[in-house]
């Protein structure tokens, strides 16, 4: 990969790690389910007015902005609203790559390798970990919650298995038509006009930049600067660099946060990520030795 390319991923590793920061700092001012309304808001215009609409029928538009973009983000939002640590929040999020083999195996017969069933077992030792710990530092409803986002981006993914070739960009613009409208019914019930109320009309500048950052760079230009680099490279050698998220996501939590990780958070965090190289590159290790051997 071209050295352009190569800090092209890098900035979106960066964009994509730092929003989990960015997050926990918009929850401050904004409720959880509100906040969601207004991204997808942002996302969806003016945009849509400006870029075409993908070749898929309503009801995969629809679908995908169901499951990747309401649901992962409204259980993300609620985990992180109730306690979830924003690093350890980017790591378990990546459970999404495991979800996607299980619905894979379950609804396309997709046949489940040996490097991701020990890839799974490895990451689910860490979750354990994780969960085992003591309450104040990782809420257990907080996790499960972290947990379902990761379900719903992986039923996302078996959905744009469906599309073939599609303009990323276009997908996530028009799949942002989706979610404000629940999220704000979500947000009525959960949260509660009065809150709403109080939430808009105190808006500060921080809430405005968190918006900002949500919509135009985490979606718009992370998912930009990624189709840009689907579109020249394998997804295989694309692919890969978000296990560099989490690092991103833990890195920062900890500088501008304060996160830190008990033994157990630690251990827990190593073994996820462990089993997660392990899912990427474990056959391809695999075969090597294999073809060193013969």
């Amino acid at each position: 990969m071209p050295v352009k390319d190569l800090f092209l991923a890098l900035v979106v590793i960066i964009v994509w790690g730092l929003n989990f920061v960015v997050i926990k700092v918009g929850l401050d001012g904004v409720p959880p389910m509100l906040l969601g309304a207004l991204r997808f808001l942002l996302v969806a215009f003016p945009a849509v007015l400006l870029i075409k609409r993908p070749k898929l029928p309503w009801k995969w538009l629809i679908a995908y902005g169901a499951t990747i973009s309401l649901g992962q983000f409204a259980f993300l939002f609620q985990s992180m609203y109730s306690g979830m640590p924003p690093g350890l929040a980017s790591l378990v999020l990546q459970s999404q790559a495991f979800f996607t083999l299980f619905f894979a195996a379950i609804f396309l017969r997709e046949r489940l390798r040996p490097a991701s069933v020990a890839g799974l077992v490895v990451a689910a030792g860490g979750l354990v970990l994780i969960g085992s710990e003591d309450s104040s530092h990782v809420p257990l409803l907080a996790l499960l919650l972290t947990l379902c986002a990761g379900a719903m981006w992986g039923i996302g993914n078996i959905i744009t298995r469906r599309f073939g070739s599609v303009d990323l960009v276009a997908l996530v613009v028009w799949g942002a038509l989706v979610p404000p409208l629940p999220f704000l019914a979500l947000s009525w019930w959960l949260e509660g006009p009065e809150l709403i109320s109080h939430a808009l009309l105190n808006l500060g500048w921080s809430s405005i930049g968190v918006l900002a950052y949500l919509a135009f760079i985490a979606t718009m230009l992370g998912y930009g600067l990624w189709s840009t680099l689907l579109s020249r490279h394998p997804a295989g050698k694309v692919a890969p660099f978000s296990l560099l998220v989490p690092v991103i996501g833990l890195s920062t939590s900890a500088w501008l946060l304060g996160e830190r990780l008990s033994v157990l958070q630690g251990w827990g965090a190593m073994l996820v990520m462990l089993g997660l190289l392990i899912n990427v590159f474990g056959a391809r290790l695999g075969q090597r030795l294999r073809a060193a051997v013969c």
